[in-house]
Parts: C-alpha cells; sequence; structure tokens
C-alpha cells in the first residue's frame, strides 16, 4: 500500500518535472529505514534519462519539499531512473525496442505455441508482430498475456 503522502508528493513532483522536460513514473516512501527515504522515479521522455536529469530534479524537487513542509521530519530524497522492466508494455516501449528479441506469452496456444520467440516489429491496435527467422507473425493482442525480453538471446 503506498504511502498516504505519496498523491501530494506527486501533485508537487509532476509540474517540476514537466517544467525540466521530465516524467515522473512513481514515487515511494520507505518510513521503514532510519532516516526515511522518498525515492521518486523520472524519465526522460526525448533521451535517455541521465544523472543531469535526476541531479536537476533532486535540486528543484528538494527546494520545494522543504517550503511545502509535508514532510515534517528528517528524510532522504533520491531520484532515479525506473530502468529498463522484463516486460514491454506501453506503446513507447513497443516503438523504442523495435527489433529487440523478446517472447510473447499467450493465454491460450497460437500457431501451436503458448509463446513465441522473435525479433520485434512493432504493435497495434490489433496484433504484436513479431520477425522470426525472416518471416513476420502478427500475434492478436487478446491472447497476449506478457511481452518479455527474451534474455536467452545475444543482442
Amino acid at each position: 500500500m503506498a504511502h498516504p503522502l505519496i498523491p501530494q508528493i506527486l501533485d508537487i513532483a509532476t509540474p517540476i518535472a514537466q517544467t525540466l522536460g521530465l516524467e515522473v513514473v512513481g514515487a515511494t516512501f520507505y518510513t521503514n529505514q532510519k532516516p526515511p527515504v522518498l525515492r521518486v522515479d523520472i524519465r526522460n521522455p526525448s533521451q535517455d534519462t541521465g544523472l543531469e536529469d535526476c541531479e536537476r530534479m533532486s535540486r528543484a524537487l528538494d527546494e520545494e519539499l522543504e517550503t511545502s513542509n509535508i514532510i515534517p521530519d528528517a528524510y532522504v530524497l533520491e531520484i532515479s531512473s525506473p530502468g529498463i522492466s522484463e516486460s514491454l508494455t506501453s506503446d513507447r516501449e513497443f516503438v523504442s525496442f523495435k527489433g529487440f528479441s523478446i517472447i510473447v506469452k499467450t493465454s491460450e496456444p497460437y500457431k501451436g505455441h503458448s509463446q513465441q520467440r522473435g525479433k520485434l516489429v512493432s504493435r497495434d491496435e490489433n496484433a504484436v508482430y513479431l520477425s522470426q527467422k525472416g518471416r513476420q507473425l502478427a500475434i492478436p493482442r487478446e491472447l497476449i498475456t506478457e511481452v518479455l525480453f527474451d534474455e536467452s538471446v545475444e543482442e
């Protein structure tokens, strides 16, 4: 369960991130640590999120949180990038990782298999398209349960 201050923190962090050309992906407040740690994950939508992005967001957000005083006790502010998850979910990820080796898992067998491996071609409202040894395969989205990076293939 999220900490009760998270919505207020996001209300403060989101416009700051937008001003800096960034997006807030999420926030977590680890109150079980001494001092507590407030972690805010950001993403730079126009390029890879870098240390400079995290530093700019940290300075701006730290100043605003101190002024607002919504966290009265001492805490550590940590700004980071969420990194790459094992699964692809957003339209942006399907565009960014075109050509990468993926595994598409389905709720029922499709073309005789409950998972398909191949290189990501694209995704639209109807299907995820893979290239398998030069042949394109369209897997209907309603059958797809998960799309993962294929860690067993060297890029």
